[in-house]
């Protein structure tokens, strides 16, 4: 079982580290094995504990994009009414974010038994974390020149101008990535995202609209596990690791925003090669 103060920890690990393109799994799993931690990531208490974090993060970013959502959810209606996809720019980016969560939808349903079987040995997951780093590294030399979409005040509307619905799909797949621990899904899709023309900054913003839908739901799902089991041992633990992973994820947000405004991915992708590196060297 977790204790309060392995929740706590945790919960800030996974409240950074699913916002910043480093993956929050794998860091999870990483600690657990570094610390001597004897908790059982396989387990359903684990498992339920991650579920509140991401659905605590998703919560975050659902709230801090708020007036974008509702304006998303106005536009996606106005052309269901319609019958036109690109009524507006509202509706264009409406479509181009669900035909985006498609892919990693049917992945994650189809193959969720194979996927939490991946939750493995912490020496797999820094592998994976160094290849994340790859990942980014590499995306950064094969990124497109933005698009000239620079006079469009509005990143959303920036966005909708930018990408086609294959391109969306394209991020969209670099989703399934994140299923696997130590693969990043802000990474992933941010990577995508400059694959297919995306400045830095508006990548990052497509990735935290794309990410919502998807935390959300997939905490949605196995929210109600966590509440049947009644037990204090598994609630009380789980709801502190939520609320330290949205406080985490705020700042975070926050943060990364600011970042991308003018910088790149490659110190994360230095960051995650060489911690991989240090956990391996330091769990043998």
């Amino acid at each position: 079982m977790l204790s309060y103060f392995q929740a706590a920890i945790l919960g800030l690990v996974q409240g950074i580290s699913e916002l910043f393109p480093i993956s929050s799994l794998g860091h999870s799993i990483i600690l657990l094995g570094l610390f001597g931690w004897n908790i059982n990531h396989d387990a359903n208490y684990f498992l339920t504990f991650l579920v509140a974090t991401h659905f605590a993060t998703a919560a975050v970013l659902f709230l801090f994009y708020w007036k974008d959502w509702v304006r998303i959810i106005s536009g996606i209606a106005r052309s269901v009414r319609r019958r036109n996809l690109n009524v507006d720019a509202d509706a264009q980016l409406g479509w181009l974010l669900i035909v985006g969560t498609v892919p990693t939808g049917l992945v994650g349903l189809l193959f969720q038994k194979q996927v939490e079987k991946l939750f493995i040995s912490p020496a797999y997951v820094a592998g994976f974390l160094m290849l994340n780093g790859g990942m980014l590294y590499l995306a950064e030399i094969l990124r497109r020149k933005a698009k000239n979409s620079g006079r469009l005040a509005d990143a959303d509307h920036r966005i909708a101008a930018e990408l086609s619905y294959w391109q969306s799909i394209k991020v969209g797949l670099m989703q399934i990535f994140a299923l696997l621990p130590g693969f990043s899904r802000t990474g992933s899709t941010i990577a995508g995202g400059l694959m297919v023309g995306l400045a830095h900054e508006d990548a990052l913003r497509f990735s935290f609209l794309l990410a919502t839908p998807i935390i959300g739901a997939a905490a949605v799902l196995k929210l109600p596990g966590l509440f049947a089991s009644g037990s204090s041992m598994v609630i009380g633990p789980a709801l502190m690791g939520a609320a330290c992973a949205a406080v985490a994820a705020y700042f975070s947000v926050k943060f990364l925003i600011r970042y991308f405004e003018s910088r790149t991915l490659t110190p994360f992708a230095i960051y995650c090669f060489l911690a991989g590196v240090l956990s391996l060297v330091l769990l043998h």
